[in-house]
């Protein structure tokens, strides 16, 4: 099943990473994709919001990657030669997960496709560990190993509220509003990677590791709005729909309309 509008060809590429071999607490995202497509088809292609329509946005969906459990390290790979196939076809990428780890296989690819890059990290987690029980890949070091090679200075994080110690002074250092997110971008282009944990699990159940305290469905998508249609984007995900942990079937259609919005936000 595809998202719905999508069209067999256009200028924005969904594509899903079906991958959580490393999460720590409640498995589930690679059911993520898959969900999120069928509960696309709930929804109207007419977004309120931004008065525009998802049937005048240029996008396909070009399914999921067959990706191997265990390792992160051949996932990863599979991931970044994807993301490669997308943007030598002159196509922006469009990742639907899966754990928050597959953002690095598409970041990896960007940086060497788009110099200057910048990455913008909506979440309630830092992701900023050295490592995970001994783990450098994991859903928890995943903003730490994209600032080993962008440097910490090429990313900014939005809603961040869980971390641990030794986080804490880099996580001052990085953490910004969605204005400030905008005016540090500048013309640069920039990958926006939204973490649906960063909304509060009251909203938002079907995730792998749930806090409470955070966004609205409604804050969170002006956000996206606002960032996708004022920076340079060179891409963007939205990860870590585990529907499994909810049962309702209510998180699926929170996520397929947070890719709804981002998608018209993009193509419009």
């Amino acid at each position: 099943m595809r998202y719905i509008a999508a069209r067999p060809e256009g200028k924005i590429c969904l594509f899903g990473a079906p991958f959580d071999s490393t999460t720590s607490f409640r498995p589930g995202s690679r059911f993520g994709p898959a969900a999120l497509r069928e509960a696309s088809y709930s929804l109207e292609t007419y977004s309120p919001i931004q008065d525009a329509d998802l049937t005048d946005v240029s996008f396909m969906d070009s399914g999921d990657i067959e990706l191997p459990f265990g390792d992160p390290a051949p996932a990863l790979s599979l991931i970044r030669a994807r993301t490669e196939d997308i943007l030598s076809a002159g196509r922006v990428p469009f990742l639907l997960g899966g754990e928050h780890l597959v953002t690095l296989g598409v970041v990896q690819a960007l940086a060497d496709a788009r110099p200057g890059l910048k990455v913008i990290h909506l979440d309630a987690h830092a992701d900023l560990r050295q490592d995970y029980l001994g783990q450098s890949l994991s859903h928890a070091t995943v903003m730490r190993r994209i600032a080993d090679f962008l440097g910490p200075d090429n990313i900014r994080q939005i809603g961040i509220r869980s971390l641990d110690r030794p986080e804490r002074e880099l996580v001052n250092r990085l953490q910004s509003t969605a204005n400030d997110a905008i005016t540090w971008a500048g013309a640069c282009p920039c990958y926006i990677t939204c973490d649906l944990d960063i909304l509060d699990p009251s909203i938002f159940p079907g995730t792998g590791t749930p806090e409470p305290g955070g966004m609205s469905f409604s804050e969170l998508v002006q956000t996206l709005i606002a960032l996708v249609s004022q920076v340079s984007c060179a891409g963007l995900d939205v990860v870590e729909l585990a529907p499994n942990q909810d049962l309702s079937g209510v998180s699926a259609v929170v996520a397929a309309k947070v890719v709804r919005e981002c998608l018209i936000a993009l193509g419009t």
